[in-house]
């Protein structure tokens, strides 16, 4: 099988099962508070449950079932969010886009209710997201989307936040408006993000 039909086939099965979740309450591997490895600064970390990508070298082989997760009411994460008063929030996994309604919905909620930085992992790719009305819901939301998946063949460790030089920090704002990929600078790392 080609890696573009993998990517299909994967793509596929996400947004099947996006409509058997509910925007209540998401299957989570863990909750890691003031974190420093999943973007610039201290970040509550939610480890969604559940990938389609099955990326040879993936470094958490375990979250690709969905069924490993526990089950985590949207109100409770926001609560922990909440109470990490100088953290920004970072969703990884497993793949968030997985339970693309559920993440949309606390995405949503933490815009709205903490004005707090999200970044996003994902497997999928930018031209991915925007191609599917199911998948790109979240992207209003999302501040940093770190893009496609884990290549063992091109991984590279002095990359920041990254495993594989295919993977992308996007500038999620201004890759809508301009209509097209803008790359968060390197420089932007040590920069304050929206809420400083």
């Amino acid at each position: 099988m080609s890696n573009e039909q993998l990517i299909m086939n994967s793509e596929e099965r996400a947004v099947n099962y996006s409509l058997f979740t509910d925007h209540y309450s998401l299957s989570v591997l863990d909750v890691v508070e003031d974190t420093t490895v999943d973007g610039p600064g201290f970040r509550t970390a939610i480890y969604a449950a559940g990938c389609p990508h099955h990326c040879e070298g993936c470094h958490n082989p375990q979250s690709r079932d969905i069924n490993r997760g526990t089950p985590h009411a949207i109100d409770r994460i926001l609560e922990r969010i909440g109470n990490a008063e100088f953290a920004n929030v970072t969703f990884s996994g497993g793949d968030p886009l997985f339970q693309v309604a559920g993440f949309t919905e606390l995405a949503r909620r933490i815009r709205l209710e903490t004005g707090k930085t999200i970044w996003c992992y994902t497997g999928y790719t930018f031209e991915q997201i925007m191609a599917s009305g199911e998948l790109s819901q979240i992207l209003p939301y999302i501040d940093v989307l770190v893009d496609g998946p884990y290549m063992q063949t091109l991984k590279d460790e002095s990359l920041r936040f990254r495993g594989s030089s295919n993977q992308r920090l996007i500038d999620v704002a201004a890759s809508l408006a301009a209509g097209q990929v803008i790359h968060r600078e390197q420089e932007q790392y040590g920069m304050p993000d929206r809420n400083g």
